[in-house]
């Protein structure tokens, strides 16, 4: 029983990835054209790290396993935006 909680972690972890990198995605879009790109991109981060901290916080309390599936299922997230994105060919074509 202590994998599907292992898993479940996981999943937490994935989500907090989508949420983080998905947000920083966002912010990126939104100041481009904006008069107050400090002001979003600031606001944007702190949220941002706030709520994925104090879900790592949560899932640590549980104990350090749940942790490092939560940190596992980030980077997989980090990994699966990036590879959607592509950001490498956003900068070739801008060049």
């Amino acid at each position: 029983m202590y994998w599907v909680y292992l898993v479940f972690a996981l999943l937490a972890g994935i989500l907090f990835g989508i949420f983080f990198f998905g947000g920083l995605w966002w912010t990126v879009q939104k100041i481009t054209g904006s008069e107050k790109a400090y002001l979003i991109s600031v606001t944007s981060f702190v949220v941002r790290t706030a709520v994925v901290l104090a879900g790592f916080y949560f899932l640590l309390m549980s104990g350090s396993a749940y942790l490092f599936a939560a940190l596992a299922g980030f980077l997989i997230a980090r990994t699966i935006i990036t590879y959607k994105l592509k950001p490498g060919e956003a900068y070739k074509l801008s060049s």
